[in-house]
């Protein structure tokens, strides 16, 4: 066994962390209508799971939907409604 300290790097090392950025967190239109899409898709994969192998196509098409919840995530990011976008900016209008 090693005596060396179970952490290697420090905070020091790497300079100390601002804690005043402003990180987003993905609170935009486009995150939350990818994440709510995605749900949908869960659920019905979930009910699909429970029912056995007689709802193997519903599984699949639960999956289908959390694809196109990612695909109209990033289509609403790419149109301007993700975090920054040109949608969301305020004009003082």
């Amino acid at each position: 066994m090693s005596n060396k300290p179970a952490t290697t790097t420090s905070v020091t090392e790497q300079g100390p962390i601002d804690h005043s950025i402003e990180l987003g967190h993905g609170n935009s239109p486009a995150a939350w209508t990818c994440v709510a899409i995605m749900l949908i898709g869960t659920v019905v994969g979930c009910i699909a799971f429970v029912m056995g192998e007689s709802a193997t196509i519903l599984f699949w098409i639960g999956v289908g939907i959390i694809g196109l919840g990612l695909i109209a995530g990033l289509a609403m990011k790419a149109a301007g409604y993700g975090v920054g976008g040109s949608k969301l900016k305020n004009t003082g209008h």
